[in-house]
């Protein structure tokens, strides 16, 4: 099945809709007072879903291309990225704003005393370096290096749950299901791309390869062996 040029447009609009919705959304909680009894740590757990919730949707987009075989579905990747970077930057600036207060000597202690912190950061960190290559020229510009780097995104697979399963203090049934699914995400890649397939050693291949002889050689021995 494959995707019209106007198809895919249109599909960008609903991931723009399911995108910006949820952050009007909280927005409107804000105003009208509807943020729970803690609004700063409501407003940091939104934000820190969201994020969430779009690393897993940007890590489903490939298997699921390759299962409906619409190949066009890929080209919503980059989209969904950089909402996870969106809500990425909302939760950290939340949390440096109205957690913290904008003391940034404070932010650094917070880091160093609280690996969740800095688990989360290193994550914030990758999401970053992710979304400012992800212009079409930076991918021209870094090349080969351009894959390597948006490979992280699977140690971000592992940051973002180990995050958001140290934050909790008692119910730990929600980040653990998000631990379950990354798993899978991650195992479903190890599977289908062989990443721990046993690849030949160099040497043996090219002792394989000499000690074969080639189709002429072996006609012309056995012409010999003839005479």
């Amino acid at each position: 099945m494959r995707l019209s040029p106007r198809s895919v447009l249109l599909l960008k609009v609903v991931f723009h809709f399911i995108g910006l919705v949820p952050i009007a959304y909280l927005l409107l909680l804000v105003l009208n007072d509807q943020a729970g009894g803690d609004p700063v740590q409501f407003i940091i757990h939104y934000t820190g879903m969201g994020t969430i919730n779009a690393v897993v949707a940007t890590l489903l987009i490939s298997p699921l291309a390759k299962q409906l075989k619409l190949a066009a579905l890929m080209q919503t990747r980059r989209l969904v990225g950089l909402y996870a970077f969106v809500y990425g930057l909302l939760h950290i600036a939340a949390f440096v704003s109205f957690d913290l207060l904008f003391a940034w000597s404070f932010l650094l202690e917070e880091i160093i005393k609280r690996p969740y912190i800095m688990v989360g950061t290193a994550g914030f960190v990758i999401l970053l370096l992710l979304a400012v290559t992800s212009p079409k020229f930076m991918m021209r510009k870094l090349g080969r290096r351009w894959q390597k780097l948006h490979n992280a995104i699977y140690l971000l697979a592992i940051l973002a749950p180990v995050h958001f399963y140290w934050s909790v203090k008692s119910e730990i049934i929600e980040p653990s299901i998000y631990i379950g699914v990354f798993i899978f995400l991650l195992g479903y890649r190890a599977v289908t791309r062989g990443w721990f397939a046993k690849k030949p050693h160099p040497k043996a291949v090219n002792s394989t390869t000499n000690a074969s002889p080639s189709p002429n050689h072996a006609s012309r021995s056995a012409g010999t062996s003839g005479r």
